[in-house]
């Protein structure tokens, strides 16, 4: 049984050691992320349950102390703690509803020094929550018909694994999934080896070698049908598809490839070393998702949204928000990433679909970049207004062959890093040699909508 106990600070050999703060305070979601340290990676051992819905996991999470700690904090939402160690050594848990404190014994000599990189394991089972976000949609663990579906934008990953559960903190994975033989577990990164069988139950292993926020982590478990092949560069391609989604997804999907190559010529070299797609049957989730690697499809998508997804690789995935009032940066040049393939692809001038978004008084119910609240980060004004920002943008740089390289440019910058809006309008004006401070005044934050062609 675990110790409940309130924690204290420990001193030891002249280091006084004092407790990670709970949340990182971020504008929407307070409570979310921890402080005190930086985890560099996570080795996931999940055993899986379709029939029962049910969840038994290792979690072995390496991390770098960021202070001197006498306790840190974890996100895990509705799971029961099993055991848990900090380098090597039993720690006391104290749980406070989706917040888990860990310490170790006060007395031991070597207490966890800022600089100091750390080991904890987590061992845990139940059955995973659907979490309902404030705007209503689900996330978390979705059961399917065939088996089951995580998914974590914006708090969903603390449902199904223990961590640092905010964008602010990135780190690479390693996945181990049991299944019941027959079906696939689908996840983030490149297969790490081939499937193995044992008992009547089969074992994938994914590797996600480049830096990825916890809201992107993505697990699926079900009948799929896998396809996995090479592209320019090395890439690896492995998509995955209901079978019921099969012949209607086949040609978007087939376009992977060539969707990822026409937005590495708009926005640089494509950031990760595998890429494709995860499609499911209709019903299973409410919304498509750019989860890192292989976006996840609630159903055979179009085109359009196959390039939204896609682009959120480096507009979110690679560069990552800094907090959820950010969540502008993602959506907003992923938005405008349609317009341009359809002025490219089909014809149809950025400057009609800017018309038309203008015109949509639902796009007009608050600034982009500050939503009102929580309930609020996904809304018309976040992913429309947002592609209006980038297009007024385009209209002052005034040369499409600079305003790619602008683009371009921000996303290397800011490469498997996190990045702020404040940071954002900086880069713009410092790259453009321009002062846009009426730009952002009646674009980005402005509560009235200006003049079109102001």
């Amino acid at each position: 049984m675990l110790a409940l106990a309130l924690l204290a600070p420990a001193c030891t050999g002249g280091v006084e050691g004092k407790p990670g703060a709970p949340g990182v305070r971020d504008p929407y979601f307070p409570k979310l992320g921890n402080g005190g340290y930086d985890v560099t990676h996570y080795d996931l051992t999940l055993d899986v349950d379709p029939d029962e819905q049910t969840l038994r996991g290792t979690a072995e999470i390496t991390a770098r102390a960021t202070q001197d700690l006498s306790s840190f904090n974890l996100d895990l939402d509705g799971l029961t703690v099993d055991s848990a160690t900090v380098e090597g050594r039993p720690a006391a848990v104290n749980r406070a509803g989706s917040e888990l404190t860990l310490r170790t014994d006060p007395k031991a000599e070597d207490r966890l020094r800022e600089g100091e990189t750390f080991h904890t394991v987590i061992r845990y089972s139940g059955s995973p929550k659907t979490i309902t976000d404030p705007d209503k949609s689900e996330e978390g663990w979705l059961p399917t018909d065939d088996g089951s579906l995580a998914l974590g934008e914006p708090t969903g990953s603390m449902a199904w694994f223990p961590g640092n559960n905010h964008p602010s903190d990135k780190a690479t994975y390693d996945m181990r999934v049991t299944v019941p033989k027959g079906l696939t577990a689908v996840s983030n990164g490149v297969q790490a080896g081939p499937p193995t069988t044992q008992g009547g139950r089969t074992t994938y292993r994914w590797h996600t070698a480049e830096p990825m926020a916890s809201y992107l982590a993505v697990l699926a478990v079900g009948r799929f049908e896998t396809k996995t092949s090479t592209m320019a560069g090395g890439i690896t391609v492995f998509t995955a598809v209901d079978p019921e989604s099969a012949e209607a997804s086949a040609r978007t999907v087939a376009r992977v490839p060539e969707v990822v190559t026409w937005e590495a010529e708009h926005f640089g070299p494509y950031p990760f070393s595998a890429t494709g797609a995860i499609v499911e049957r209709k019903g299973d989730a409410g919304y498509a998702l750019e989860t890192q690697n292989r976006p996840f499809f609630p159903g055979p998508p179009s085109v359009g949204l196959l390039v939204h997804e896609m682009s959120h690789q480096w507009f979110g995935d690679s560069v990552t928000p800094a907090s959820w009032r950010d969540m502008w940066l993602n959506e907003g040049p992923a938005t405008y990433a349609e317009w341009l393939w359809e002025e490219e692809k089909e014809d149809t001038p950025a400057q009609e679909s800017f018309d038309e978004a203008y015109a949509d008084d639902d796009n007009w119910a608050f600034p982009p970049a500050d939503p009102p609240s929580a309930a609020n980060i996904s809304d018309p004004p976040v992913y429309g207004r947002g592609a209006m920002v980038i297009h007024k943008i385009r209209e002052a740089v005034d040369d499409d062959k600079k305003f790619f390289a602008l683009l371009a440019g921000w996303t290397k910058a800011h490469r498997h890093g996190n990045a702020t809006t404040a940071e954002f309008t900086a880069y713009v004006e410092k790259a453009t040699g321009r002062d846009l401070t009426e730009l952002w005044k009646k674009w980005l934050y402005g509560r009235d909508r200006p003049a079109a062609d102001g």
